[in-house]
């Protein structure tokens, strides 16, 4: 019994140092994708404007006065991303923040996870927004944060789980539907344009379905995780499918918006 207690013992730790490799090796995979988008993107921003309301003395009503604030690049928009999960993945492997990812992951949880993709996640939906048209400083504000709400409900779903008996869904309900409002923004702006010269490039349409199926991916490895099915019984397994989506939705908007804007021609 002892013997057999030990040799799992073991197991785990080996299983352990593999996601510690595993992790440096991500830094490294998104490292140099933000690097490639920073050597090769052109200069190609857009705007981010206000619309402040103003008294015009001529027909005696106020109206909006639209102004561009400032343009913003899109490719160091999405090196950042790139760079946010390159630090967050290499940070993990360093000693003492290991040592505290490990302790947490055993207690089924990874709160450098949502640490990350409050950020990176909340900056990959305002490309998708300045793309689709949504230009206005308030509402991009609004799209970052509602997302980054969604990503630290996930947090709170972790967190609570713990030290419940049955498992509660409350964090994981209420953050789907925050993250859902900025979806709903994007496609109102992309399907509600009509055709013509109003449409969106094609590539954006390409971004808007690929990128919403690859965030619902990521709640349908949650479910799993929760629902013990399969493989997902094993958290580390779910652990892996994080990271994982993690690069491939990254890299899909990434370089599918590089091909449509970002490529010198």
């Amino acid at each position: 019994m002892i013997r057999d207690t030990i040799t799992m013992a073991v197991s785990m730790e080996r299983r352990y140092k593999r996601l510690r490799t595993f992790n440096g090796v991500m830094a490294l995979f998104h490292g140099m994708q933000g690097i490639l988008v920073l050597m090769f993107s052109t200069k190609f921003s857009l705007p981010v404007t206000t619309a402040f309301l103003e008294f015009n003395t001529v027909t005696q009503k106020l109206q909006p006065n639209f102004h561009t604030a400032f343009e913003l690049r899109i490719g160091p928009l999405i090196a950042a991303f790139f760079f946010l999960s390159a630090m967050a993945h290499f940070l993990l492997t360093m000693p003492g923040i290991y040592e505290w990812y490990i302790a947490n992951v055993r207690k089924g949880a990874n709160y450098a996870r949502w640490m990350e993709y409050a950020l990176s996640s909340s900056l990959m939906i305002v490309v998708i927004g300045l793309l689709a048209g949504i230009y206005d400083a308030a509402a991009i504000l609004l799209m970052f944060f509602l997302n980054m709400m969604m990503v630290l409900f996930g947090w709170m779903m972790e967190l609570h789980n713990q030290t419940t008996q049955k498992v509660n869904w409350t964090s994981f309900i209420f953050g789907s539907i925050a993250g859902a409002i900025p979806w709903i923004a994007i496609a109102i702006y992309l399907f509600g344009a009509g055709g013509g010269d109003n449409k969106a490039p094609t590539f954006v349409y390409w971004i808007f379905f690929s990128l919403f199926l690859f965030f619902n991916v990521f709640a349908v490895n949650m479910v799993l995780q929760y629902k013990k099915v399969g493989k997902w019984k094993d958290y580390l397994y779910g652990e892996y499918a994080y990271v994982i989506l993690s690069l491939v939705a990254k890299s899909l908007l990434a370089w599918q918006v590089f091909g449509g804007t970002l490529r010198s021609v």
